[in-house]
């Protein structure tokens, strides 16, 4: 799919899915008949890069996914659990409410960074055409900051040094076999930064997300859809537990307590 095909008005009118398909007696996803060929026979993760990508995974290609979707699965009270917990606090029957709250802040700062890296990623590609990487990188990474626009994976408010999700990640992409290449950029990316930008930013998560994943099947489209979906699985579990032991107004409490109110005084 190219960008060309994004917000266009076209003529036609017959809405299309290569997708899924079903009659009286069966359901069809991707040509397979789902319960013959999927319920029991496939993991969640293949069916998911199925889904996406119209092909079933290699093992390795699989395996890359799965590491990643497990390591963004949850990172604690992050703004997005606590929107779902408070949302859930004061709504508890709304389960599904809660979770679209957690998961509607995913953007350029939270969850939506992995996308953003796999476009810098693959505009250093380009850039190198197959040359030299290094001398891409800082081009890329020069032209950003002459934008003043930040560099998407690099830098954490708690790892300093490299968020250690990012050294298991590319193990688990060397140990599957599969390509290599977008962890090469990103490395170059990281050794470009501190001469260009002024200080040193290591490699995090939503970095190395695009950095593996891109040496797979997975398309750079639904990239940012990775994070979404991990962190479905932790808002739900933070749920479960929000609606055995309450935070979301304890979340709320605190918030109120250290507000400081910088208004104008009322009348008198």
């Amino acid at each position: 799919m190219s960008d060309a095909s994004i917000n266009k008005i076209g003529k036609s009118t017959v809405p299309r899915t290569a997708i899924s398909t079903s009659d009286e007696h069966s359901i069809t996803i991707r040509g397979e008949d789902l319960c013959r060929d999927l319920i029991g026979r496939i993991s969640f993760t293949d069916y998911f890069s199925f889904l996406v990508t119209g092909q079933k995974p290699s093992r390795g290609d699989a395996m890359v996914l799965d590491a990643c979707l497990v390591a963004i699965a949850d990172h604690g009270m992050v703004p997005s659990v606590q929107a779902a917990r408070m949302t859930y606090a004061a709504a508890p029957d709304a389960l599904q409410g809660a979770v679209a709250a957690g998961i509607l802040g995913c953007g350029s700062v939270i969850l939506g960074a992995s996308e953003t890296a796999g476009k810098l990623f693959a505009e250093v590609d380009a850039e190198a055409k197959g040359g030299d990487l290094q001398a891409a990188a800082q081009k890329v990474v020069r032209r950003m900051r002459e934008a003043k626009q930040p560099i998407p994976g690099y830098g954490h408010s708690l790892h300093k040094e490299r968020d250690p999700r990012v050294n298991r990640l590319f193990e688990v992409a060397r140990e599957a076999g599969t390509s290599l290449r977008f962890i090469e950029i990103a490395e170059a990316v990281e050794s470009a930064i501190p001469a260009i930008v002024g200080k040193e930013l290591k490699l995090n998560v939503s970095a190395a997300i695009p950095a593996v994943l891109l040496g797979t099947n997975f398309p750079l489209r639904g990239l940012r859809g990775v994070p979404i979906l991990a962190r479905t699985a932790g808002v739900i579990a933070h749920l479960v537990e929000e609606a055995e032991s309450p935070s979301g107004f304890a979340l709320a409490y605190q918030a109120t307590r250290e507000l400081v109110y910088e208004g104008p005084e009322a009348r008198k």
